[in-house]
């Protein structure tokens, strides 16, 4: 069951402390030896074994693809989909030894499970608590709005840390431009989402396969609202009521990607990479990891396939255009370093305690090339305390949020936490690397408004030339206990906390 500070997306409601999160991989196994062979299994093949999930990653065109599928079947695998664009299969299996099998088909280049536990029906659980707005904070809020402010805009320091009011004078972002939330759903019903939202490129890839049923996209009763929370982040409308997002005239889709527990599978992840990149997206935000395991080992035999199928997927929508943003993790580990311990992983099943160097075994998507890797600051500017961090790690960094306690706004705003949309038309606060990432993504939607043909490398380099840089600064003692937190390596224009720095969305607009 999901709880405060859970590891399945990177959010942190604070209303007491500060919560953290932990979650890496699990023990590696040695691969596959065998030979490739061109036949099908003959041999009785078993299916008294859990329902499993697994990804078959090909090689070669459709005819490899083909070849592939007649193996499944005869392995005692049941294709759900298969994105021969990017050759990934997306499959479901009682063989308890299908991976072993298929693995040694020609054609194969990979194949694993996608979870350690079986697939049953899911319970609906929430995956962290958020702080409502109260009727009497929306009220004063209202009151101190001013200009053209939206009535809970006062409340929101993140944006001028951003400077993003500054550059809402100049434009709200292109109509023409749609970020898509890859996440928990999106409530496109929310009065502050509804002007702003994209239905076409808005689906259900929980299965592993799109589902556009109206409405599927969203979040049901008792589900998380974390992609709710993130939507608003980005593109909620200036529209005289609620909130504003950091580009409140781009679209925003939702692609939903996580089950009723609040797990992000692979064949879900792939879907929705895969969804967006044909659907016209021009950027993604995806602030989560990959379930069931953080870090993911590449000499595992499952482990390492979940890593290539979701690489393909990254790069099959990157060469579309698609530019990926992805929150760094609410763990407070150090991702340059050589070595940290998992004590949390599989998250699904059975945990166990190794200790994983995250240069071999992958955060994904976040650690996958090309992608933007983002870090949290507060309200005061610092790396917020929760933070992933790592020299050459971290691209940008953006508001996050953090405890009050620890890094407290100025006046009139009161909670350290990022204030935006959630369910059935209500507003409130969270914080995490999740509330981090969509600041970047709506920095990202700004550029692409401003620069319509830039490619997907050309946002990615202006994210980082627009972005003020900010030196390490004092040694890192958050809490003021005396004992340093954190170590930040690097310089002024590139560090392990900060990247090439803080986004800037008012550079965004004017160069």
């Amino acid at each position: 069951m999901a709880h405060l500070g859970s590891r399945r997306t990177r959010a942190l409601s604070l209303p007491v402390g500060l919560a953290l999160t932990a979650s890496l991989g699990f023990l590696p196994t040695a691969a596959a030896s065998a030979e490739p062979m061109d036949a099908q299994p003959t041999a009785a093949v078993s299916t008294d074994g859990p329902k499993l999930s697994y990804v078959v990653n090909t090689r070669g065109g459709h005819g490899t693809v083909k070849q592939v599928k007649k193996a499944i079947a005869a392995a005692g695998g049941t294709v759900v989909i298969a994105y021969d664009q990017i050759g990934v299969i997306v499959v479901h299996s009682q063989n308890p030894d299908f991976a072993k099998s298929i693995r040694r088909v020609r054609g194969v280049d990979s194949a694993g499970a996608t979870r350690t536990s079986p697939i049953v029906p899911q319970a609906t659980t929430d995956t962290g608590v958020e702080q409502p707005l109260t009727a009497a904070q929306a009220k004063a809020a209202s009151a101190k709005a001013t200009g053209d402010q939206d009535p809970m805009e006062p409340l929101q320091w993140d944006l001028p840390a951003i400077k993003a009011d500054q550059a809402h004078k100049r434009t709200l972002g292109s109509s023409k431009v749609t970020v898509a939330v890859i996440d928990t759903g999106v409530d496109d019903t929310h009065p502050d989402l509804a002007p702003n939202f994209d239905r076409r490129a808005s689906a259900n890839c929980v299965s592993g396969a799109p589902d556009t049923t109206d409405g599927a996209w969203r979040s049901k009763p008792g589900e998380s609202n974390h992609g709710t929370h993130v939507a608003g982040t980005i593109a909620a409308a200036k529209n005289g009521i609620g909130v504003t997002g950091v580009a409140p005239g781009v679209k925003v889709a939702g692609i939903k990607v996580a089950n009723p527990d609040g797990f992000f599978y692979t064949e879900s992840i792939v879907c929705g990479f895969v969804w967006a990149a044909e659907h016209g997206v021009d950027v993604t935000n995806n602030s989560y990891f990959t379930d069931p395991w953080m870090f993911n080992c590449k000499n595992d035999p499952d482990q390492g396939a979940l890593v290539d199928a979701v690489a393909r997927a990254t790069r099959y929508a990157e060469r579309r255009g698609t530019v990926n943003i992805a929150s760094s993790g609410n763990s407070a580990f150090d991702l340059a370093s050589d070595a940290i311990e998992d004590t949390g992983s599989p998250n699904d099943s059975t945990t166990v305690t190794r200790t994983i160097n995250p240069r071999e075994c992958l955060d994904i998507p976040v650690q996958l090339p090309g992608v933007v890797t983002v870090s949290a600051t507060g309200a005061k500017g610092l790396k917020a305390s929760y933070s992933n961090y790592g020299n050459g790690v971290i691209d940008v960094a953006a508001p996050g949020g953090d405890s009050t306690a620890y890094q407290t706004p100025a006046p009139p705003a009161t909670s350290g936490l990022i204030l935006s949309t959630l369910p059935n038309g209500e507003y409130g606060y969270k914080a995490g690397t999740s509330m981090a990432s969509p600041h970047v993504a709506g920095v990202a939607a700004l550029i692409k408004s401003t620069h319509p043909h830039a490619s997907a490398a050309g946002v990615k380099a202006l994210l980082s030339a627009e972005a003020d840089a900010t030196a390490c600064g004092a040694p890192y003692d958050i809490d003021g206990d005396g004992k340093i937190d954190a170590v930040c390596e690097g310089g002024k224009n590139r560090n392990g906390f900060y990247g090439a720095g803080v986004v800037n969305a008012l550079n965004a607009v004017r160069w």
